[in-house]
């Protein structure tokens, strides 16, 4: 967006930031530019990036265009409240929505925010997982076909969220140790998860797949695939060689994004969760099961069968064991954890008549 109209508002001061905390000038001269190169200076992800600007994109336009330095706590206020009024949001969206503005103001445009403190911030309820039963999650793998059936089994097996998963390497796979290289995956943590030796032989002749297109990719020039932060830089021919290929690589060549290459990416998310949506229609699960409940069922799975929280918690890559609880909350209800009283009564009653 190049150009706002300007107008007066009534709103706090807004000061420029100074002294060690400054961040350094900003290159792009376009605001929406100026925030996604901001972003990316800060290591964020490119989900975050895409949510930010979205947010910021739809703050401008319901002021009409207007330049968010022209603006304060009076438009930010209401915009957030014709989120939840009008849009009528969820609570973990508002605070999307609001942290996105955060950073605009803070972050890219430089302005201290004494009334961002006094802007109400929505709670979040800590909700149930959706969890599966083995039964269940075995009729979705049936529903699936090819690299998505192994994809999916992949998720369950190992408890991989769906982007750590896609963003698999070939180098990332140890089939001596059976274990699985998670690489600065949520909160930029690594970590190791287990290999199931069930799907040993599968992910291998995935590896042989993926291994012609990427020795076709080599034979045609092609700029190898997208390396993270600056190691294209450090090591440039890094992205063109077989242990950094993708081990479910897309079928054909795409745009780069961010360096605008043409090159091979990783299977699509949404060509996986369109698949797996099918996959739980087909099934007739009625639950409303996405990829990342393979993830609740992987934990959930784990601790009905006896294993140690903590060892959840370090799977999952979950910073604080009070997220991993959560999963003891399934546990605890339901009827295979907890008999009913109207069971206890139909089965006293049932004793009562047999003995008349």
């Amino acid at each position: 967006m190049s150009s706002f109209a300007h107008g007066s508002s009534t709103r706090s001061p807004l000061r420029p930031q100074s002294g060690p905390s400054a961040l350094p000038p900003l290159r792009a001269t376009r605001l929406l530019d100026q925030l996604r190169e901001r972003i990316r200076t800060l290591h964020y992800s490119r989900r975050t990036e895409q949510a930010y600007v979205h947010w910021c994109r739809v703050y401008i336009r319901f002021h009409d265009l207007r330049h968010p330095a022209e603006m304060g706590a009076a438009e930010v206020e209401s915009f957030l409240t014709w989120l939840v009024a009008v849009r009528r949001l969820a609570a973990s969206s508002h605070r999307q929505a609001l942290s996105a503005l955060l950073f605009l103001y803070s972050k890219v445009l430089g302005l201290q925010l004494p009334w961002m403190a006094e802007i109400g911030r929505p709670r979040v309820s800590r909700r149930l997982p959706v969890v599966l039963s083995a039964d269940e999650v075995a009729a979705v793998f049936r529903g699936l076909e090819g690299e998505q059936r192994l994809f999916a089994q992949l998720l369950y097996g190992t408890g991989l969220r769906l982007s750590e998963g896609l963003q698999l390497r070939v180098k990332d796979l140890d089939f001596a140790h059976r274990a699985v290289i998670v690489r600065h995956g949520k909160g930029g943590k690594d970590r190791v998860l287990m290999l199931p030796q069930s799907l040993v032989a599968d992910l291998r002749e995935r590896l042989a797949r993926s291994h012609v297109w990427w020795a076709m990719d080599q034979a045609e020039g092609r700029g190898g695939v997208a390396m993270p932060d600056a190691l294209e830089r450090k090591y440039p021919r890094a992205g063109s060689s077989w242990p950094w290929f993708w081990v479910f690589a897309q079928s054909t060549h795409s745009v780069d994004p961010r360096s605008r290459v043409m090159r091979r990416h990783h299977m699509y998310d949404q060509t996986f969760q369109r698949a797996f949506k099918r996959a739980v229609q087909a099934a007739g699960i009625t639950k409303p099961a996405t990829p990342h409940t393979l993830r609740h069922c992987f934990a959930t799975h784990l601790l009905q069968s006896g294993c140690d929280i903590r060892t959840v918690q370090e799977l999952l890559g979950h910073a604080d064991v009070a997220t991993t609880m959560i999963y003891t909350h399934v546990l605890k209800v339901g009827g295979l954890a907890v008999c009913s009283p109207m069971d206890r009564l139909a089965a006293t009653t049932s004793v009562a008549n047999r003995s008349e």
